[in-house]
C-alpha cells in the first residue's frame, strides 16, 4: 500500500487565542483583539492588549460578522483568561511584531499613508511611477535586443 499523508486544513478557525481584526461599523474598527471566550455561535468575547495604542481594544463582546480572522494565534491562552494573563501571553507570542510583518498590516499602512497625501505629493508619486516604468521598459528592451 502507498503512504498516506494527512494534513490539517489551512482554514482560520474561530478559537480561543485567535487574533481578529475588528471591522465594519464599529467604534474599534481596524483594531486587533484576541478571542478570549466563545459566547455562542455568533458572538465572541475579545480583548486587544496591544502595546500600540492605535491597535489596542477594550474587552467586549463582538459579533463574528464584524471580525476578520487573522492567521495569528496567541499560544497557550485558556478560555476566559483575564487581562494580565492575556497581556502576558500576547507579549510572549510577540503578536505586535508578527502583525507588523504581515502583508495585511503593510497594505493597511500604505493605504493610510496614501490617503493622507497632499495633491503635490500625489503628483510626485505619479512622476516617480512614470520614471520607474520608463527604466523598466528600457532595461527590457535592452535584454530583448541582446537576445
Amino acid at each position: 500500500m502507498g503512504d498516506a499523508t494527512i494534513e490539517g486544513s489551512a482554514w482560520r478557525l474561530v478559537e480561543v487565542g485567535r487574533v481578529v481584526v475588528i471591522n465594519g461599523d464599529h467604534p474599534d474598527a481596524g483594531r486587533l483583539a484576541a478571542i478570549v471566550e466563545i459566547i455562542d455561535h455568533k458572538r465572541v468575547l475579545v480583548e486587544g492588549p496591544s502595546s500600540n495604542p492605535e491597535l489596542a481594544s477594550r474587552r467586549q463582546p463582538l459579533r463574528l460578522s464584524r471580525a476578520l480572522l487573522s492567521p495569528l494565534v496567541v499560544e497557550g491562552l485558556e478560555r476566559g483568561a483575564r487581562h494580565a494573563t492575556l497581556k502576558q501571553r500576547w507579549e510572549k507570542s510577540e503578536i505586535d511584531s508578527k502583525w507588523e510583518q504581515t502583508n495585511w498590516a503593510k497594505k493597511r499602512e500604505q493605504k493610510s499613508r496614501r490617503d493622507n497625501l497632499t495633491d503635490f505629493e500625489r503628483f510626485k508619486v505619479l512622476r516617480l511611477k512614470k520614471q520607474r516604468r520608463f527604466e523598466e521598459r528600457k532595461a527590457l528592451a535592452k535584454v530583448k535586443a541582446s537576445a
